[in-house]
């Protein structure tokens, strides 16, 4: 995934650590605004548009967790990284009550802090992907209609796809030619990601594998341990 020009708003009220640590995710392409107290990190966030917000929690003026609130009231979906010098049980739940993704703790390595950026931001993407209100996709020689479940081969009778058969086709296509991690489908078709449910996927994905068998140049690869690629070879080679 790629971290050029994703928007990070970093509130800190130490100016040491917070010059450090907006100057290290700059080094790994992140475009950081640093804000040095609440008042100020909620009139910067008003006037842009962010990725992710980084919030110290106890700093003057106005504390993380009201920020947070506020940023919550404005945009619901911007992930939100709690840091806090206290790994107390209070605060970490009343993190997660007003909406925070994670928490990093006071002193923290800052390559974790690195990991949980990208993988909060990459499930924020493919869950708005999943969401997305397309339901008509060229696959190769075949029309998909996800509304109707029509499957079309050329200009043959269309199939009518099962619902589970569908959405997890859907799901590939919005994907194409892209990595569609196994538990997103799980947890937004299934709503359950253990051992059943995902044997049950693999039998579905058998089944659309061979519906789509009839045209040499689509292919759902196995990507093993993370997911699935509808893979649609003329449009990969241009």
């Amino acid at each position: 995934m790629e971290t050029e020009n994703k928007k990070i708003l970093l509130v800190e009220d130490d100016p040491n650590f917070g010059t450090v640590l907006k100057d290290y995710l700059a080094m790994n392409e992140y475009d950081v605004t640093h804000a040095k107290n609440g008042m100020e990190g909620f009139e910067k966030f008003k006037k842009d548009d962010f990725d992710l917000c980084i919030l110290d929690v106890m700093m003057p003026y106005k504390d993380g967790f009201t920020l947070a609130k506020e940023i919550r009231e404005k945009n619901e979906d911007v992930p939100i990284i709690f840091l806090t010098a206290k790994a107390m049980k209070e605060d970490v739940l009343k993190g997660y009550k007003v909406g925070a993704d994670d928490y990093l703790n006071k002193p923290f390595d800052s390559e974790v802090l690195l990991m949980k950026i990208k993988a909060i931001i990459q499930r924020k993407a493919t869950d708005s992907i999943a969401d997305s209100k397309q339901f008509e996709f060229e696959i190769g020689n075949f029309h998909l209609n996800s509304k109707l479940r029509f499957l079309t081969y050329n200009k043959e009778e269309p199939t009518k796809l099962s619902p589970k058969e569908n959405e997890l086709l859907r799901l590939l296509a919005l994907h194409k030619n892209d990595l569609m991690p196994r538990e997103l489908a799980l947890t937004k078709i299934w709503r359950d990601d253990n051992y059943f449910t995902s044997r049950s996927m693999d039998v579905y994905i058998a089944k659309l594998r061979k519906y789509l068998s009839k045209d040499d140049g689509v292919e759902i690869i196995n990507i093993h341990g993370e997911g699935f690629r509808l893979v649609v070879k003329d449009e990969v080679d241009q």
